[in-house]
This record gives structure tokens, C-alpha cells and sequence, in this order.
């Protein structure tokens, strides 16, 4: 760990004035989620963020452990990961079952009963210990600490942002009410006569820990300074006979606070300056310095970046077998979904009657297909899982827990990508109507793509009506076009047909629709068999129109799902091993698809 030591000592050894590099995001984090079904209250934040420094007073606020998570990223990483033990809960009648491997099916009944633990319901042999409350904030903080990693990994716009409650909800007015009772009290602290510096001088030492907090180690020479001059016990007995020089003081702590800021902040700060009321200026003071606080925090995730992505595979890893450690358990809901994946891929879509269906075979046992002749390898299993949660069931408990950190991302690839089925359904039935002419000008694609986003926006809950908005919309627009440049105009006939197939687009069997929807799958699943670069020279046809968009995310997808393999690889072989025989599971290359 020296060595790791080294490098994360040199990451936070910047010059000094080094925020003044730093570009500030806009884009909004993505949310996160636990991976563990814990109770609400104990669960980690979905986003993380803190208090609004410029309305809580610091005396009141709880303190944000943000800055303190990012060193505890680096815990030890153990040289060697315990595979987990895949075990299979047999009756005592089924002893010789268990030695051969073989396991009776279920009966729906049973099934029934013997629910996974995605459903909070156990057994009493695999029901897990139950966690002291002490094991479960150790357990949320863990979870917290492995969310941020990989969402600094895999997120390249994440960053932190203080948080902010909406004004008209209840918390909201309630914390509203005690920043005006505070302020308000300090205000007549003040006012008295002799002024009553208690809270002020609170506040200074406040102020006094943040200004250290932006100092890097190095710079000790400026830490001595602050030391002497924001010296609080000094300061007090200053107070106490009335020698207190209030505006020196605060000419010191702006300047230090034009030392120490990133550009953005300078003019933040020149506007405190102007102020002449102490209250509204030590308001000010805490504002500023709350947004110099997450400067200082994202400019040490950009840091921090390289570093992470170069030992996240083990990090992560590590983390996971931790809670699993935990909760042997924690594979239930993977198992399942890679079991019921590898039915997927063995049964005919149109099977006979004969046959066994899906639903009983999901209970048979793991050496169901040892006699299948057509077995899917084990890498294929596991990427056609992966195109499968894009179509997961928003209601489902029972999500992979090795993919539960991307679960929301996931779910926001799955919205864009019917976006853009309906938008690709769009250009091309619009296209067949208008010609090549109009659609080789990028002008005019980009121009329809923009109005059909725009009256996409209401698709979800309003499909019928959202449709005819863009069927009204799309054909004037090419019936303008048209005119334009010279050419035949639509037919009244010709646009009320136009319409009517751009409407039919709202329809769920839509031909044109589903035909869209397949190939920009099979494009996914291309990305993840072939590789990205390869899958972009031989871009499906008739998807050229949405090809940058559909591009972006794929990147997005492959970028996601590979280095979730190459983080739980060693969990999916064992659990694939069990339903496909080794000899099928090497067969990893994929000629063509």
C-alpha cells in the first residue's frame, strides 16, 4: 500500500492556486442506488449532495462526510478474491441427487413458496444472519463509498453539487424557518449594546476550519498565518474588551478567500465585499465558501479519476465480495437472470406444445441443457443478458445485484433507445415520402429531428396524441420544403396518408417500428460481440439517419457493460458453469451474429 499511498499523496499535491484550472460541470450526476434491500431509513442517499452552506449556520448544520469518503475509496485491497461458494439447498431425501449434481424440479407450488431474496422472502436455511445496527451503517457506508467509485469511473460528467430542498415542501419550509430564527438571533447579538460576539465567534471558527480545509499540505506557512491571525481564543478576549476589529477581520478572510478560489468564485467574492451588514456578510462568507468546499471535491474527483480507472476492476471486486461475504445471498437475483437468459437462448420461439415451457424449466436444475446439442457459450449467455435488461420490467424487484449500481442508467438507455426507434420510424417513413432529394440536406433532418423530440416529450403517457402533433408537424414541414425548392408538392391524398403511417408509429406492432427496434438491438449486441469499431463500418441499414445519436450510445453501453464483465467475470463463470457444461462455455468467439 505504500505505493498507492505515493500516488494519492501526489494527487493532492497541487501548486498552489491550482482550483484556478478547475471547469465546473453542468451536467446533472446520475443517481445512484444500494445494493442491498435495506430499510429506508439506513439506506445510502440516491444523490449525493450537501446542506446549502449559504442559509444553514454551521452551529446547526451536520457536517458533510463527502470529502471524508474519497480517501476511504482506498481501503486494502486483498491480494487474492474468494471466489463465492455457489451452493444448492437439497433436501436430506435428495442426498444421492446432490452428489450427482441433479435437482428435481419444483412444482409451481413450491416455486411459489420458495421465493429469492429479491423478494424479501427466505427460508429459514438460507435466510441470512441478521445484521446489528452497527453491521448495517458499516454496510451502508461501504456500499456508499464502492457507489462513488464506480460512478466516478464510469460517469465522466459526475460531480458533486449542494443540495437543494424545493421551497414549498414541508422540510423545505422548516429549514427555511430555523436559517431565518438563527440569522435573526445573531442579528440582535450584535445590535446589543455591547454587542454580543458568542455566535459571531462561532461562526469565525467555522470559517477558520473550512480555510484550512482548502490548504494543501504544503503549504504550511499559510496555515500558521491563519493559525495567528483567526487565533479564537485571541479573538475572544478581544471581544470581551471591546478591541474587536471587525472590518480587519473581514478584509483578511476575503483575501484569503481570493487567494485560495478557483476563477469562477472571483466575482462572487468581490460582491462580498460591498457588503457592509455583518449578518448578510458572514451569510455571504458561508455561501461562497460552501462552493470553494465542492470545487475543492470535484477537482479531487478529477483527480482521483486516472487512479480509480486503473485499479477499479480490483477495487470493486474486493468490495462486492465483502457483502457477499456478508450476505452469501447476494447472487440470488444474477443467477436467476443469467438462468432464465440461457432458457431464453435454447428454447424455439415457436415450440411445440410438447415441449417443456419457459416457466418450468426456470426451477429445473443448473444441468437442465447437458444434452442439448445447440448450447449458447457462456460469453454469449452473458451479453444477450445484458441486451435484455434494456427491456426489464420497471416493476421488477428482481434485478441483477451485480448491475444494481447501473440500474437507473440503464433504464435511461432503455428510454432513449425508444426514443429513437421512434424517431428513426419516423425519418424513414417520412423519407419514403418525400424522397432522397429533401433528406440529403442535413439541415432539414436535423430540423424534423428537432421537432420530433420536442413532441416526443409527453410519447409515455400520451403515445396517440404525441404522434399526430408530429404527423401534423413533419408533413407541413415537407410539404413547405417541397414548394420550395421547386419540387411537387404533397397531394392532399399523399399527406393524410403520411400522417396516417406516422401516426400508426404510436402502435406497439407497428411494422416499420418493430423492424427499427430489432436492428438497433441487434446493432448493441454487435457492439458487444464485435467491438465498437468494427460494428460502426458495418452500421445497420436504414438506421444512417439517427447514426450519432445511436453511435453516442452505444459507446455508452459498451463502455457500461464491459467493464462490468471485466469487474464480475469471475461470479458469472462460476454461476455459468453450473448451466452450461465447460466444453460449451469456451466456445467465446463469435464468428458472426
Amino acid at each position: 500500500m505504500s505505493g498507492k499511498a505515493t500516488l494519492l499523496d501526489s494527487l493532492f499535491s497541487f501548486p498552489q492556486g491550482y482550483l484556478r484550472n478547475l471547469a465546473i460541470p453542468k451536467e446533472t450526476p446520475e443517481t445512484f442506488v444500494p445494493i442491498l434491500n435495506l430499510e429506508p431509513q439506513i439506506q445510502s442517499k440516491h444523490r449525493l449532495a450537501t446542506e446549502e452552506p449559504s442559509r444553514l449556520p454551521p452551529c446547526i448544520r451536520a457536517k458533510s462526510s463527502i470529502t471524508n469518503s474519497l480517501p476511504l475509496l482506498f481501503a486494502p485491497i486483498p491480494d487474492t478474491i474468494k471466489m463465492p461458494k455457489m451452493e444448492k439447498t437439497v433436501h436430506q431425501n435428495d442426498s444421492d441427487e446432490a452428489e450427482s449434481g441433479a435437482h428435481k424440479p419444483e412444482t409451481p407450488e413450491q416455486t411459489q413458496e420458495n421465493q429469492s431474496f429479491c423478494l424479501d422472502d427466505h427460508s429459514a436455511a438460507s435466510r441470512p444472519e441478521v445484521l446489528s445496527v452497527t453491521d448495517l451503517i458499516e454496510t451502508v457506508n461501504e456500499i456508499s463509498r464502492l457507489s462513488i467509485a464506480h460512478e466516478i469511473v464510469v460517469n465522466q460528467d459526475f460531480y458533486m453539487e449542494d443540495g437543494v430542498l424545493p421551497p414549498n415542501s414541508l422540510e423545505g419550509r422548516i429549514m427555511e424557518t430555523m436559517y431565518k430564527a438563527f440569522w435573526d438571533h445573531l442579528k440582535v447579538q450584535l445590535s446589543s449594546t455591547p454587542a454580543d460576539f458568542t455566535s459571531a465567534l462561532e461562526l469565525l471558527k467555522e470559517v477558520k476550519e473550512i480555510l484550512l480545509s482548502l490548504l494543501l499540505p504544503r503549504q504550511n506557512s499559510l496555515r500558521d498565518e491563519i493559525e495567528e491571525a483567526l487565533d479564537i481564543d485571541l479573538l475572544k478576549q478581544e471581544a470581551e474588551h471591546g478591541a474587536l476589529d471587525v472590518p480587519h477581520l473581514s478584509n483578511y478572510i476575503l483575501n484569503l478567500m481570493t487567494l485560495l478560489c478557483a476563477p469562477v468564485r472571483d466575482e462572487a467574492v468581490r460582491k462580498l465585499e460591498s457588503i457592509t451588514d455583518p449578518v448578510q456578510l458572514l451569510r455571504g462568507i458561508f455561501h461562497v465558501l460552501g462552493l470553494m468546499k465542492m470545487d475543492m471535491v470535484n477537482y479531487a474527483i478529477q483527480s482521483l479519476r486516472p487512479y480509480l480507472k486503473e485499479h477499479s476492476i480490483q477495487y470493486e471486486r474486493a468490495k462486492f465480495q465483502e457483502l457477499l461475504n456478508k450476505q452469501p445471498n447476494l447472487l440470488d437475483c444474477t443467477t436467476k437472470w443469467l438462468t432464465k437468459t440461457a432458457l431464453d437462448l435454447t428454447t424455439a420461439p415457436s415450440s411445440s406444445p410438447d415441449s417443456p415451457s419457459s416457466s418450468s424449466m426456470a426451477h429445473s436444475s443448473p444441468n437442465w441443457a447437458v444434452d442439448n446439442p445447440q448450447l449458447p457459450s457462456s460469453t454469449m449467455v452473458l451479453y444477450q443478458g445484458y441486451l435484455n435488461l434494456l427491456l426489464w420490467d420497471l416493476d421488477s424487484k428482481e434485478f441483477p445485484e451485480t448491475l444494481l449500481m447501473d440500474k437507473i442508467r440503464l433504464q435511461d438507455m432503455e428510454s432513449q433507445l425508444k426514443q429513437l426507434a421512434i424517431l428513426a420510424s419516423v425519418l424513414l417513413v417520412a423519407r419514403s415520402f418525400s424522397g432522397s432529394a429533401l433528406f440529403s440536406s442535413t439541415e432539414f433532418v436535423n430540423k424534423l429531428k428537432h421537432i420530433t423530440k420536442a413532441l416526443m416529450e409527453e410519447f409515455n403517457s400520451r403515445p396517440e396524441e404525441a404522434m399526430v402533433s408530429v404527423s401534423e408537424q413533419v408533413s407541413q414541414k415537407i410539404h413547405e420544403r417541397l414548394k420550395d425548392m421547386g419540387l411537387t408538392a404533397l397531394s392532399s391524398e399523399k399527406k393524410a396518408c403520411l400522417r396516417g403511417q406516422l401516426q400508426n408509429i404510436a402502435k406497439k406492432e407497428n411494422r416499420v417500428r418493430n423492424i427499427v427496434d430489432q436492428r438497433i438491438h441487434l446493432f448493441l449486441k454487435g457492439c458487444l460481440v464485435r467491438g465498437m469499431q468494427e460494428s460502426l463500418l458495418d452500421f445497420p441499414v436504414g438506421l444512417t439517419l439517427i447514426k450519432g445519436e445511436l453511435t453516442k450510445l452505444g459507446w455508452k453501453f459498451f463502455n457500461l457493460m464491459r467493464h462490468n464483465q471485466q469487474v464480475f467475470s469471475p461470479y458469472y463463470d462460476e454461476i455459468l458453469k453450473d448451466i452450461i457444461p465447460p466444453a460449451q462455455a469456451q466456445e467465446t468467439e463469435v464468428e458472426s451474429i
